[in-house]
């Protein structure tokens, strides 16, 4: 019997996936329990026009990240702190700062765990950061950080 899953089965498939399972092991277990549906022609268009609508909003979430992409690649991030003589500065930056003043100067709104510092900044000058803004998508943002 052919059945679409509604819920990920460990063992057989994830949510979504129409597999073919022997007659009892649909009618006993996945059927009455919720986890799947019989992969009659209705429930195979639904199945289709949910993936399709699943396929567009990925496909907006993509184009949305590539043009939040192009905007980083122009920006540069300046940040006001209190340093020493030598450029070292007192306390350090992290990727909360910087999100925050993306958010207040460009209306920018990214969260602080895409920003990919590897450590925390700690002196003066001009540092290149990557923030990954989808899978495949990721832009080099600018801090520069100014004597105060």
């Amino acid at each position: 019997m052919k059945v679409i899953l509604k819920q990920d089965v460990k063992g057989l498939g994830k949510s979504g996936e129409m597999h073919e399972v022997s007659d009892g092991y649909a009618r006993n277990f996945l059927l009455p329990r919720g986890l799947a549906v019989e992969a009659n022609a209705t429930n195979i268009n639904e199945m289709n026009v949910k993936k399709e609508a699943e396929k567009m909003r990925k496909d907006k979430e993509l184009a949305k990240a590539k043009e939040l992409a192009e905007r980083l690649k122009d920006i540069t991030v300046v940040i006001k702190a209190k340093a020493g003589e030598n450029g070292k500065l007192f306390g350090s930056i992290t990727s909360k700062e910087i999100a925050d003043r993306l958010k207040s100067d460009f209306k920018i709104d990214i969260d602080k765990r895409k920003i990919h510092l590897p450590d925390a900044l700690k002196s003066l000058g001009t540092t290149e950061l990557d923030v990954k803004l989808y899978p495949e998508v990721s832009a080099k943002l600018k801090v520069r950080i100014e004597q105060e």
